[in-house]
This record gives C-alpha cells, structure tokens and sequence, in this order.
C-alpha cells in the first residue's frame, strides 16, 4: 500500500517498519524529521504531520506503539463504542504477555494471555476491543466493585450491550475475577434494572426484607407526559409509592428544578413520591430502609441481614 493510503488509514501515523516496507528509507525518514515535515511520536512509531495529535491519533499511536498484537481497551474502547459519562484523558491498551512494550506518556498498558483477535471488533480499522470484553475485563481490574459494577450498568443503561450478551461474554472470558459478582449484576439488569443505583435498591430491599419493586414503569403525569419511574411498590392502603432515585447528574440546580416539577406532576391522591440519592442508597441504607418501611412498603419476612 501506498504511503499516504497507509497513513490515511491509520490518522497520519506509520512505524518505522511500516515505512521501510513501503520502501522510505531510514535516511528519508530521519530528513522528513529534521527539517519538519514529520515527526517522531514514539521510538517507532511516526507522523506524517506535526503539532498535537487529537483523540483517534493519540489512540493510533497508542497501538501502533503497542505493536501487531496491541488493541484500544478500557474505559478508551468503551468510550468509542459510544459509552457516555465515563471518558478518561488516558488511552487504554492490551497487548499479549508475549511482547515487551516501552513505556508512554498517556497510555496506560495492560497484558493478557487471551486471545486478543477473537475480543476484537471489525467495525473499526483501529484495533479495539469489542464493548463486552473491553468493559468486563476493565471491571475485573477496577479500584472498587461499585465502580466495576457501575460501568456494565451503565453499557447496558445505554443501549451498547445487553445482560445476555455480557452474560455470554462472562463465559468465553472465564476465568475472570469478580465473576461471581458480575453474575449476579446482570440477572439483576436482566430484570429491568437500568442504573446501578436500581440495583442497590434491590439489594437494599432483599437485606431488610422488603419486596422488591416495580422498574421503570409507565406513568402518565399531571400533563399529559410519559414518565418513567425508577422504583415502585403497592401499599396495603391501595395507594402506590414512587421512589426517584437521583444519581450526581441531578445535582445541578436546573436538574434539581426539573425533578421537583416533575415529582410533583407525578403526585395524586394515590400516588405518594419519594426521592432518594444514590449516595443515600450506597452510605445509609439504614435510614432509607426506615423510610420505606414508616411509608408503608409491604415486607416479605424474609431479611437478609448480611451484605452480599
């Protein structure tokens, strides 16, 4: 392939090798970078152009320094499968135990004895890893379980898998650590729940013996609107309460506004809503539990007073 097709295809970045293939000498090269036609990103790896490199260079780079073996992983390969919310400045990549890869500023590298070919996707030319895999094992790595369990929350929260595909994934990349956890996770998001948050909220309602309740149910509000509320239960009285759960992104004061409009829009005569943050559900399930319990949410009798 020609030189300019082949860096087209890679954001304006090449290897060395990749250069000398093509047949650019090492005396060209040197010469294209001495008087600022190109320039040298990596002990490798080179660019066509100069000055900063933007987000899918800086990921090019990161793999074509990473060598043949190397593919976009992480929260880096998540975020181009569309996953909001978590965006890191850092590039993520995996490359076989096999390779001996230097160090670079702003990647961070990871390695495996998996077989990288089968975990990637074909949809782009830049290897990465596809949003199963790259979000599974990112979680069986992560600082804390919430973390790791909010990320597979959130890829399934926002359409870019599904608890059966992340399930069927667990499989092929057994062993995996957390595994057991991550099982659990996604027979609850296979039963409707759409945050973390929800999850808690199970969790909440199986260690203090409360039944759990209705996800994301369909309401009509004061005008007309079609809501969906987080978490529902029928009381003895026949009345229904509500409960919203308020993740960081409503913290904002026009977030705020919106949802005291629309707790109030949601309120009837038979309809009681509660709202509740997930800091509140993570840190002091207690209270919220005496909450639930003093407005009337019916019990199973069948607490379980140990965290899972």
């Amino acid at each position: 392939m020609d030189v300019r097709d082949l860096a087209a295809a890679q954001a304006g970045l090449l290897t060395r090798r990749q250069l000398r293939e093509a047949g650019v000498s090492s005396d060209a090269v040197r010469h294209r970078i001495r008087t600022g036609r190109w320039s040298a990103r990596s002990p490798t790896v080179i660019s066509l152009s100069t000055g900063e490199l933007i987000r899918p260079q800086r990921e090019w780079l990161a793999v074509l320094h990473g060598g043949s073996t190397a593919a976009v992983a992480g929260l880096s390969a998540t975020a181009r499968h569309g996953l909001r919310g978590w965006d890191r400045e850092q590039i993520e990549i995996v490359h076989h135990a096999s390779c001996t890869v230097g160090a670079l500023p702003g990647v961070l590298v990871t390695r495996t004895r998996r077989d990288l070919r089968s975990l990637c996707t074909r949809r782009w030319s830049l290897p990465t890893l596809r949003v199963e895999p790259a979000a599974l094992l990112w979680a069986s790595t992560a600082p804390s379980e919430r973390s790791a369990q909010g990320l597979l929350a959130a890829c399934v929260q926002q359409r870019l898998t599904t608890p059966e595909r992340l399930a069927g994934e667990l499989d092929r990349l057994s062993p995996l650590r957390r595994a057991r956890l991550f099982r659990r996770l996604v027979c609850e998001l296979a039963e409707g729940a759409q945050s973390l948050s929800e999850v808690e909220i199970g969790r909440l309602c199986d260690r203090f013996g409360f039944a759990r309740p209705r996800r994301q149910t369909r309401r009509r509000d004061a005008a007309g609107r079609l809501r969906y509320t987080d978490c529902e239960w029928d009381l003895p009285d026949g009345r229904v309460l509500v409960l919203e759960v308020d993740g960081a992104f409503h913290m904002s004061a026009e977030q705020w506004e919106d949802d005291i409009q629309r707790q109030r829009a949601l309120t009837t005569p038979t309809r009681i809503v509660l709202r509740a943050t997930a800091r509140e559900i993570r840190d002091y399930p207690d209270q919220l539990a005496h909450d639930l319990s003093a407005n009337g949410v019916p019990r199973t009798g069948r607490a379980c007073h140990d965290e899972p």
